[in-house]
């Protein structure tokens, strides 16, 4: 078989070069003017260093102080006299709160002359978190939800009314100053108002939508959170101005590149991929087997957010379980592969940005006792994938904006 594995890895190495979000903050940045006021920068998501770094380079002194929180491993070192705090992510942890609480100490007692830059990207759900709840509760909340199924909006709507700064109630906290919000986008369609569930944004969800979402998932909730749940939240702010400054196309479109770069015909079949994991592996496999007597080299594309519903206790995330999916699909096709990867490089609560599968994978895995249905069935597509050489592992990339998953077809 071709070097397959060898084209995914740079695929997946040059489409993240592409889309790190340093020349989007500073292109978002450029001749802005923050008037004689204080300019406090709070940077907060899976990209909130790289995106606090650029900020930086532009502004250098002018930045009066700030905050930067990003996952536990993805800062990379001190900028200028910002907090560099890292936190938990999926779940909320005690770092979470604290750096949170920090933050809004930091943007304490603002006047209407001063502005606060809030570097936003995907992840700030769980690491940008000052519950209306008690900590446990909200991490079991987070805990229940990424297991069922719910998508990132569902999710997003009940998070929300949980929080304190979620919501649209960080840029109320910073009242009377202004906030100047530049985003990082991981929701497909960029709905600012769900992106880290919105904290600088008005809410376009209802609290009718959150307790309909906890009935249909069957979340275990305390009356408290019921009753939050059942409050509405901002639906109007007037101290804010936000940017969005990245997105899964531009993704969809650097995969692309690359693939040409490397003698195939991309073909883009959505940059807008949302619906269970194993469904999607499925899908892409089909294609697979749709255009094996293809003359030339082909690549297809699936840029967006898959989502996946646990049944069991095994180690795995949304793009490894989508390439696993796909591994009896294409089984015994010659020169053909299927990659999923997250562009933040972290899959799940594991080490590995996605995987990797073609057309031997299943059979290798067959010899070496592996059933794939039982294996799907216990979500433990990481270890799996471990066996057969088809983690993909990048580590944290300073980047977040959604998954792509790829075709490849060599003739």
């Amino acid at each position: 078989m071709k070097d397959l594995r060898g084209d995914c890895d740079i695929i997946v190495r040059e489409a993240i070069r592409r889309v790190m979000p340093g020349e989007a903050v500073r292109r978002a940045l450029a001749g802005r003017d923050f008037g004689p006021g204080r300019l406090v920068l709070v940077s907060v998501g899976k990209a909130g260093w790289s995106m606090a770094r650029a900020a930086w380079d532009c502004l250098g002194e002018r930045v009066s102080g700030g905050i930067v929180i990003t996952k536990h491993g993805h800062a990379w070192g001190p900028i200028g006299p910002l907090l560099i705090r890292e936190a938990g992510h999926p779940v909320p942890d005690a770092a979470t709160l604290s750096a949170t609480a920090e933050a809004l100490t930091l943007t304490e007692g603002l006047t209407a002359v001063d502005t606060v830059l809030f570097l936003l990207s995907g992840g700030g759900s769980a690491l940008f978190e000052s519950p209306l709840v008690p900590e446990e509760e909200l991490r079991d909340v987070t805990e229940q939800l990424l297991a069922s199924g719910a998508d990132i909006v569902e999710m997003n709507t009940i998070r929300k009314r949980l929080s304190g700064v979620k919501g649209g109630r960080f840029a109320q906290h910073c009242a009377p100053a202004r906030v100047f919000a530049v985003v990082l986008s991981d929701i497909i369609g960029d709905p600012l108002d769900m992106i880290a569930s919105g904290p600088a944004y008005p809410d376009s969800s209802t609290c009718g939508e959150a307790l309909a979402a906890a009935r249909r998932y069957g979340l275990r909730l305390s009356q408290e959170a019921f009753a939050l749940l059942e409050r509405e939240t901002p639906k109007a702010l007037d101290n804010v101005e936000s940017v969005v400054t990245g997105s899964v196309r531009e993704l969809c479109r650097a995969a692309a590149d690359a693939c040409q770069d490397l003698g195939y015909e991309p073909v883009l079949l959505t940059d807008c991929l949302d619906c269970e994991a194993r469904e999607a592996g499925a899908f892409l496999a089909a294609v697979a087997r749709s255009h094996q007597e293809a003359d030339k080299s082909l690549a297809f594309l699936a840029g967006g957010e898959t989502v996946v519903h646990l049944t069991g206790k095994g180690l795995g995330g949304r793009n490894q379980e989508l390439a696993l999916s796909a591994a009896r699909g294409i089984a015994g096709l010659r020169d053909t592969a299927v990659f999923s990867v997250g562009s933040d490089g972290t899959d799940g609560p594991t080490d590995a940005a996605g995987g990797y599968v073609d057309g031997g994978t299943a059979e290798v895995l067959a010899g070496q006792g592996v059933d794939l249905f039982e294996v799907l069935g216990r979500n433990d597509a990481y270890h799996a994938l471990a066996k057969c050489g088809g983690l993909i592992m990048t580590g944290g990339t300073g980047t977040n904006v959604n998954d792509v998953a790829v075709v490849l077809i060599r003739r």
